[in-house]
């Protein structure tokens, strides 16, 4: 195992570079880019870091010129054979080869296209455009380079003692919540903590800890490189980006309310089982579901990343019902700002309702709350989403208000179009 103190304390960063494979990324993604590329490859998109917690200023705690450094060599990565032949060759989600062979040979001679950099305000303005299945691998490791620079900045001035006894800390609070999840019946968890971890190296011994800990209540991991490495499942199906895009090409009011549901028609051509797990709250999920057409309701389950969880749930419940489907049978994701409490209150209030699953992210493998002074290394909402589709702007409403991102003009046209109603703020803590 290894010793993650010492290697923070003699970091090197042509050692230790905070993404080392075009696959250190959420399984998801190469999902949902495989599906961009058989559909819309020629699709010019912008994306953009969006830091919501506008207290941490990162462009005053992360040099300028490291940043650079880590997203230059991220542009100099390439599949290596072995992680190729673990894409062509694998089973994921009991299917032999997910990928299929045109896109494979495309991600094996893909480099990631430039990016721009500025600062402002305290805050880095980071974008990337181009043609969008190049553009969408960006969003991921952009994401870890940011959060993982922040970790180093604040730990550099640490000595050798202060930093085991860091991580001391940090693995005997891990090792508490997962003391705390053994007894939990039926429980289902996966790791999604990619994007706002703590580093690649914490989130590899957090994945180690789960395993051991937890046995077969561990199902796996967001991480494909991690997956791979400690022969793990990928987990991930998709995410609110392909609804935010597909939005934004529509032509008309009609076409933008059709939208949600061509995303998710294109998607079932491709994917069958535990991948048809629809993502409802891109526009309201009250609105989607009243919508949605009957061959949806037969889909395995629902993710559910905004508003209150229970409600969540509880909404699909009903909806499942409504169409004539029994709940037992069908699944429903957890994966918004999670922590160990909270799963095990989900898990109790609806385990013998549905099949429960949690994605346990940024409270699994970024947690250090009060253990350095002044809470330097508290998590906090880092995101970097699609904000224009062929020059025309993205949209996202949420579940919760607070998450909704857009021009404030076409924020209301959704909600005009998608009968968005009054909504509750929920703090976001991550």
């Amino acid at each position: 195992m290894v010793d993650i103190a010492s290697r923070v304390y003699n970091h090197k960063w042509k050692i230790d570079p905070i993404v080392r494979s075009l696959i250190d990324t959420d399984f998801y993604k190469l999902l949902m880019c495989q599906s961009v590329f058989r559909n819309k490859r020629d699709t010019n998109v912008t994306f953009s870091l969006i830091n919501r917690s506008k207290d941490i200023r990162l462009a005053d705690l992360v040099d300028e010129g490291e940043l650079r450094e880590q997203l230059d060599h991220i542009r100099s990565l390439s599949l290596s054979r072995g992680e190729s032949t673990f894409l062509r060759g694998n089973t994921f989600y009991g299917k032999r080869q997910m990928f299929r062979p045109d896109f494979m040979e495309w991600f094996e001679n893909v480099s990631l296209p430039p990016y721009h950099l500025e600062k402002h305000d305290g805050q880095y303005e980071l974008t990337f455009e181009g043609k969008w299945p190049e553009v969408m691998l960006w969003e991921i490791p952009a994401l870890a380079v940011l959060m993982e620079l922040r970790s180093r900045a604040v730990l550099q001035d640490m000595g050798r003692f202060e930093l085991q006894v860091l991580y001391a800390r940090g693995m005997t609070r891990l090792w508490e919540k997962v003391e705390k999840l053994q007894s939990v019946e039926g429980l289902r968890l996966a790791d999604f903590g990619t994007r706002r971890r703590h580093s690649f190296m914490w989130q590899d011994w957090c994945v180690q800890a789960m395993q051991e800990g937890l046995g077969s209540k561990f199902v796996g991991t967001s991480n494909c490189l991690i997956a791979m490495r400690r022969e793990v499942e990928a987990i991930g199906t998709n995410a609110h980006e392909l609804p935010m895009v597909y939005s934004a090409l529509a032509q008309s009011d009609e076409a933008l309310l059709q939208a949600p549901y061509d995303v998710l028609a294109d998607w079932h051509e491709e994917h069958e089982g535990n991948l048809r797990i629809i993502l409802p709250d891109t526009y309201g999920t009250d609105g989607f579901l009243a919508g949605a057409p009957d061959w949806l309701a037969g889909w395995t389950g629902i993710r559910i990343d905004s508003g209150d969880p229970a409600e969540g749930a509880e909404r699909a419940i009903r909806w499942w019902k409504s169409r004539g489907e029994d709940p037992l049978k069908k699944l429903v994701i957890f994966s918004d700002g999670l922590d160990v409490d909270k799963i095990v209150e989900l898990q109790a209030q609806f385990r013998g309702r549905v099949r429960v699953s949690f994605g346990w992210g940024t409270l699994l493998t970024n947690d250090f709350r009060g253990l350095v002074p002044n809470n330097a290394l508290s998590p906090f909402s880092l995101v970097c989403k699609a904000v224009s589709a062929n020059g025309r702007p993205t949209v996202k409403l949420s579940d919760n208000p607070r998450k909704a991102m857009g021009p404030a003009s076409e924020i209301e046209r959704y909600k005009r179009v998608f009968g968005v109603g009054e909504q509750d703020d929920i703090d976001v803590v991550v």
